[in-house]
């Protein structure tokens, strides 16, 4: 049941757009308003809608992710913005030794949207990002809890009934697999999903890896609905409810996406 953000880009680059500008920015803006001047980097950054939204503040941004794919349709939308030095999009991995040394305390806002939970070896790559940060910098993660109810992506499934089958994704990693391919998933699907399954990430692991690092929490909120389900579903965003956010694991299955913004 594949969404139409999934088959065409233009639809997927104009919904970070939007999400950016009505609740990505103003989240960040409470803490650390972005402006003139500023250079942001997100990682996993895709199209670029999201920075789209950044560079009409007025920022610099820095956009890089692994897929070729992903990272020229970025300079084709974000074409104004690359033509005027105002964005730059890359193919690189943020480990590489060149990235490190061009980019080193180079940033006010490090962004990672609905990327940590594909990333292996997030106790790796969460600290990493310090190097990055200017003096006074923020790093801004979205994600979606691993337990709730899409949390394993199922939503790229063609199958319809699987792509609206809640919480099938915390099925063992066999079982998980073979539900899969007996709905008739194409192995590349299976692949992207069963490792969606190894790098899912839950709020409990993530405010650990946060704090073992040295990071501080200095904000966060818990969506009962995700804000982008506006622009898939035509769903208006909602908080979660502060009793069910307070309570450890069992928050995990009801919040569909949590944002934070952390410093050292």
């Amino acid at each position: 049941m594949a969404l139409a953000q999934h088959v065409h880009t233009d639809v997927r680059f104009q919904q970070q757009v939007d999400n950016a500008r009505e609740y990505l920015l103003p989240f960040l803006d409470a803490v650390h308003p972005v402006g003139p001047g500023m250079q942001i980097l997100e990682i996993g950054s895709g199209e670029g809608g999201v920075l789209r939204a950044c560079t009409e503040r007025g920022a610099f941004c820095v956009g890089v992710d692994l897929s070729p794919t992903r990272i020229e349709e970025a300079r084709q939308y974000m074409a104004p913005e690359v033509e005027k030095g105002n964005a730059l999009f890359l193919v690189q991995n943020v480990y590489d030794p060149a990235f490190q040394a061009q980019w080193s305390g180079a940033f006010d806002w490090i962004l990672l949207k609905d990327t940590i939970e594909h990333i292996p070896d997030q106790e790796k790559m969460i600290p990493w990002l310090k190097q990055f940060l200017r003096p006074g910098g923020r790093v801004f993660f979205g994600f979606p809890p691993w337990r709730m109810p899409f949390g394993g992506h199922q939503q790229i499934c063609r199958s319809k009934v699987l792509g609206m089958l809640p919480w099938f994704h915390l099925l063992p990693r066999p079982a998980y697999a073979a539900l899969l391919r007996t709905f008739g998933e194409s192995p590349q699907i299976v692949q992207d999903l069963l490792e969606i399954k190894d790098t899912g990430i839950s709020i409990n692991r993530f405010e650990n890896i946060i704090r073992k690092n040295g990071f501080v929490i200095e904000s966060h909120t818990f969506y009962f609905i995700n804000p982008i389900y506006r622009y898939k579903f035509g769903i208006r965003p909602r908080v979660q409810a502060k009793w069910l956010s307070g309570l450890p694991f069992i928050r995990d299955f009801f919040t569909t996406a949590v944002w934070y913004v952390i410093r050292m």
